[in-house]
């Protein structure tokens, strides 16, 4: 079974941004900024921008490159 890293990382690099929620439903992963700290400690180019919705600030995670 692949790690929740993986699969993260999988997502990533299909362009697709990724959010707390979306990680939750899709990989059951509740601390989707430290598994972003861990791909991105291993050298990957992941991103991460604040998007406002409704009034709550969320960040957002894409693959740079």
């Amino acid at each position: 079974m692949k790690s929740q890293n993986a699969k993260i990382l999988n997502y990533l690099k299909t362009k697709k941004p990724l959010t707390t929620r979306d990680a939750q439903e899709m990989f059951s992963c509740y601390r989707l900024a430290s598994r972003v700290y861990d791909l991105r400690s291993q050298g990957h180019p992941i991103i991460s921008q604040s998007k406002r919705v409704g009034d709550t600030v969320i960040a957002e995670y894409r693959y740079a490159s």
